[in-house]
């Protein structure tokens, strides 16, 4: 005679837990709608240009000098830096937040 092999959670009772929350339905609500103005500005747009560009490591490290510094070494170098970032930079050249790179607030 044999022994039928079972398994160790044959010999615990099946016991199924109620969802919670089983009753209710989820309302998918649509987004609220919204403003052109909070669409995105000109200014946000180009600023989130300008963070693309540091974020972007084939131009070379971008820590201790300007945005149009680093533009100006990677063009020197033969990188291929995006010549919408040189416009952008020129037509802001006052502007410290368009001007200094992302990690410019941090110390070196």
């Amino acid at each position: 005679m044999t022994t039928k092999h079972g398994l160790i959670t044959d010999s615990f009772k099946v016991v199924k837990k109620a969802r919670r929350g089983a009753g209710r339905k989820k309302r998918s609500s649509p987004p609220p709608p919204q403003k052109e103005s909070e669409t995105g500005t000109v200014r946000e747009e180009e600023l989130q240009k300008h963070k693309q560009f540091d974020l972007d490591w084939r131009f070379g490290p971008c820590t201790g000098i300007s945005r149009l510094q680093r533009w100006e070494r990677a063009k020197l170098h033969g990188l291929n830096p995006p010549e919408e970032i040189r416009d952008l930079l020129s037509q802001a050249h006052t502007d410290a937040e368009y001007n200094q790179s992302l990690w410019s607030g941090y110390p070196l």
